[in-house]
């Protein structure tokens, strides 16, 4: 248990730890605007997706705004449910998107699994976003989140700007791009691994609790992830 001490002590602590957050915000408004000025690079190849219209290609993704954002949702094609990880982080954007479109963002999940089997999930945890199936496509591939195998095997992924790491022959990530009045399309970031977590509210919550996140005796940092309608169900 922490130290106990007075009203007037707790407040005297507090108030100089909030130097120290002020000094963090303040690093992390130079560290986004650093994000914001990296390079782009151009989309040049046609990509193919199914969605709730048919069939879609990048440009229609972004539903007539400038700016997307793609989850790379880890859905396999012979999967039976997605990745709670990654349903933990959907859930969490869920209320966000009403705001983000009034910014010119658009936000959609991609999977390799075909598009009915996305629809049946998306229905049952209750989403708002897009979903579009990449099968048959490049995209899941040239954004490093899907391997073969044999590639595996190999040692030949690359992923989260790391040669030879990935989380199976599905990964999770986050793509950003950019439709200029031109219609052409740039990818601006993607992030990886333990960058996504910022897409939620859940460990920041849980940064600011006693316990914090209370993971260093499970066998993975998200091992107690559940799909949200599984909770209580026993180990």
């Amino acid at each position: 248990m922490n130290r106990i001490v007075s009203r007037r002590e707790w407040y005297r602590e507090h108030g100089d730890f909030l130097e120290s957050e002020k000094e963090m915000t303040r690093t992390l408004d130079a560290f986004n605007r650093r994000r914001r000025e990296l390079p782009w690079v151009r989309i040049d190849k046609d990509y193919a997706f199914v969605g709730a219209g048919g069939a879609a290609s990048l440009g229609d993704l972004f539903a007539g705004r400038s700016q997307l954002v793609v989850y790379h949702f880890m859905f396999g094609a012979d999967w039976e449910d997605g990745c709670p990880s990654c349903s933990l982080w959907s859930d969490n954007f869920q209320g966000a998107l009403p705001h983000l479109a009034e910014r010119d963002v658009t936000v959609a999940a991609v999977s390799t699994a075909d598009y009915e089997r996305l629809a049946k999930f998306r229905k049952r945890m209750g989403w708002q976003h897009d979903w579009y199936s990449s099968a048959g496509s490049d995209f899941n591939r040239d954004f490093l989140v899907s391997y073969s195998p044999s590639e595996i095997e190999r040692g030949e992924t690359f992923y989260n700007y790391r040669k030879g790491h990935h989380y199976g022959t599905e990964s999770p990530g986050l793509s950003v791009f950019f439709r200029d009045p031109e219609g052409e399309i740039f990818h601006t970031y993607s992030c990886y691994a333990r960058g996504l977590e910022g897409v939620s509210l859940v460990y920041p919550i849980l940064d600011r609790v006693p316990k914090g996140r209370d993971e260093d005796d499970l066998p993975a940092p998200m091992a107690w992830v559940k799909l949200k309608d599984r909770y209580g169900e026993g180990a």
